[in-house]
C-alpha cells in the first residue's frame, strides 16, 4: 500500500512516540516535538487519513491515537532500521555466555535470560530437536562400589546424565570396555535410529564376557536416549510482564502467565516458525490468547545445522528493532560460544 512522504513521517513519528511513552498520541505532541513543518491542522488531517487506511486507531473520540497491528506490520516491513547494539552491551553478552559452563544447553539457557535482562521482555528458548540429534559417545563412570554414571555425549553438545545401581560390583576395566563398545556401535547414529535398532542384540552378544553389567546397563541406557528426545523448553523473565502499562490490569497479566503455562500449546507456535528471524504481530498470531502480543523468534545454529530458538513474547508496543538486534546478536554468538567451548572440552580430555 502506498503511503506518501508526508503521511510515512506522522506514522513513524507516532510508532516511536507510543512505543516510547505507551500514551496515545495527539496532533500537538506530534507538532511541538517533531519539526514536520505543517500545522497541527494538516497533521490531524493526516492522522484521520491514516486511520481510515487502517493504520491508526484510538481508545476515545477525543484522544489522540495509537498504532494499529496493520502499522506495526508496515513498519517492520518498511520502516524499521537495524538497531547497533552499544559495546557495553556487546561485552556483557560474550562474558556472560562464556562464563563457566560447557553445555549447549547452558550456554542456550544462559542466551534467554540475557535476553529478557536486557529487552525487560519475557524470553523463551528451544534446545536441539534431539530426535535427530547424532549421538558422539558413551562413557560409563564409576560412582560408588555399587554404581556408575551413565553420560551419553551428542554431537550437538547435549549432555544426559543418569546413576545406575549394579547388580554385581564391577572393576574399571569392565566399564571401559563397555563405554567403548556403546560408542563403537551407536556412534553416528540419531537418537531416534538408535531407539529404533536391534543395536542392543548385538551388544549383548559382544559384551557377553561382561555378564550381569550388560544388562544392568542397557534398560538404564536406553531410558536415556529416550529422555533425550524431549525438547528443553526454558521460560525467563515471566514477571516482566507486570512492568508494562498494558497488563497494569491483574486480569490480563494473569491470562498471560496462565497462557505461557500453557507450554505444549506455545511450544507447538513456536517450532512451526520459520527459520531465520520471524516477528509475529497481534493477530498474526495463530492462538487467539496470542492475539494482543507480539513474537520474535530466531533460529540458531551449529556448524551450519538448524538446533533451536531463542525470542521474547510481549504486548504489540514493543521497540522491534532494539529487541530484533539483541535476538540477532545473542543467536549469532551461540555457536561461537559453543565451539569455543566444544574445543576446550576436547582439549581438558587429551
Amino acid at each position: 500500500m502506498f503511503l506518501d512522504e508526508r503521511k510515512l513521517q506522522i506514522l513513524q513519528a507516532i510508532i516511536g512516540d507510543f512505543i516510547s511513552s505507551a500514551e496515545p498520541v495527539g496532533s500537538r505532541t506530534l507538532s511541538k516535538k517533531y519539526d514536520m513543518g505543517i500545522s497541527p491542522a494538516t497533521i490531524r488531517n493526516e492522522m484521520s487519513d491514516l486511520e481510515a487506511m487502517g493504520f491508526l486507531t484510538h481508545v476515545h473520540t477525543s484522544s489522540g491515537r495509537i498504532p494499529s497491528n496493520k502499522a506495526y506490520r508496515y513498519y517492520v516491513d518498511a520502516l524499521m532500521e537495524s538497531s547497533e547494539l552499544s559495546p557495553d552491551i556487546k561485552a556483557t553478552i560474550l562474558k556472560k555466555l562464556t562464563e563457566d559452563t560447557l553445555e549447549l544447553e547452558d550456554v542456550v539457557k544462559r542466551a534467554a535470560s540475557l535476553l529478557s535482562e536486557i529487552t525487560n521482555l519475557t524470553s523463551f528458548a528451544l534446545t536441539p530437536r534431539t530426535g535427530e540429534d547424532i549421538l558422539k559417545y558413551v562413557k560409563l563412570l564409576p560412582l560408588e562400589e555399587d554404581s556408575v554414571v551413565l553420560m551419553i555425549v551428542s554431537e550437538s553438545g547435549k549432555v544426559s546424565n543418569m546413576t545406575i545401581r549394579l547388580k554385581e560390583v564391577s572393576n574399571d576395566e569392565h566399564l571401559d570396555l563397555l563405554s567403548k563398545v556403546l560408542t563403537y556401535n551407536y556412534r553416528g547414529k540419531t537418537i531416534s535410529q538408535a531407539l529404533t535398532s536391534d543395536i542392543e542384540k548385538e551388544i549383548q552378544l559382544e559384551t557377553r564376557a561382561l555378564g550381569k553389567l550388560t544388562d544392568n546397563i542397557m534398560p538404564g541406557f536406553m531410558r536415556t536416549l529416550a529422555e533425550m528426545l524431549n525438547v528443553q523448553f526454558f521460560l525467563e523473565g515471566l514477571t516482566n510482564i507486570f512492568d508494562t502499562p498494558e497488563y497494569a490490569d491483574m486480569y490480563k497479566a494473569k491470562a498471560f502467565l496462565e497462557m505461557l503455562n500453557r507450554k505444549d500449546e506455545f511450544l507447538t507456535r513456536i517450532i512451526e516458525k520459520d527459520q531465520g528471524i520471524t516477528i509475529t504481530i497481534g493477530d498474526e498470531n495463530r492462538d487467539e490468547l496470542l492475539n494482543n502480543c507480539s513474537l520474535i523468534t530466531a533460529t540458531y545454529h551449529i556448524d551450519g545445522k538448524f538446533m533451536g530458538r531463542l525470542g521474547v513474547i510481549g504486548p504489540t508496543r514493543m521497540k522491534y528493532d532494539e529487541v530484533t538486534s539483541v535476538i540477532k546478536y545473542l543467536t549469532d554468538n551461540i555457536e561461537n560460544t559453543f565451539k569455543m567451548k566444544e574445543g576446550n572440552r576436547e582439549n581438558d580430555q587429551e
